[in-house]
């Protein structure tokens, strides 16, 4: 989606869209015909509707059973990240912190004030902090991997429990499939 589409809440977009049980809990998974332009965890239909109120939500349909099947696999496989097509928008600030956490490799983390250095504003700790949260696709971007300077967690959109395990299974620490 262009910049202006993600503005005006999806106008003239129609958004596949279904939820898929994974080791993390409900994923919520929707896309256009050019990408995943959500994924998440615990929401809905009207968590999405909120989200692209000017958008044609379509249950399943589209190539949306290949795009829910890569990104399971990537939950459960994150060192071997498939290429899978995004459709986001965001500031070209948010784009460039998006683009520093996918350099993240797995099992690995990296502190606010690292990101913001990452793209050319060390003063910035703060606005990457919420570029990080404004991620739209989960997972996929891999904003789990970012946590606070003294080393705490820090937040996380979808709870400190499924960011923990998530963490704990890319280091290889076991984790994922725990309750």
């Amino acid at each position: 989606m262009t910049k202006s589409v993600w503005n005006d809440g999806g106008a003239g977009v129609s958004i596949y869209w279904a939820v898929a049980e994974t080791a993390l809990g409900s994923m919520l998974l929707a896309a256009t015909d050019k990408g995943i332009c959500r994924l998440s965890f615990d929401e809905n239909e009207s968590t999405l509707k909120r989200r692209f109120p000017n958008a044609t939500l379509l249950r399943k349909g589209g190539s949306l059973a290949a795009l829910i099947d890569g990104a399971v696999f990537a939950i459960q496989n994150p060192r071997q990240m498939p290429q899978l097509p995004l459709d986001i928008g965001g500031t070209d600030f948010q784009m460039a912190v998006w683009q520093a956490l996918l350099q993240i490799a797995a099992g690995e983390t990296r502190n606010y004030a690292e990101i913001a250095a990452a793209v050319g504003k060390p003063d910035a700790v703060r606005a990457a902090g919420s570029a990080n949260g404004a991620n739209p696709v989960s997972v996929l971007i891999p904003c789990h991997r970012v946590i606070r300077s003294d080393g705490g967690l820090g937040g996380y959109a979808y709870g400190l429990e499924r960011k923990r395990r998530l963490l704990a299974w890319e280091s290889g620490q076991g984790g994922l499939f725990s309750v």
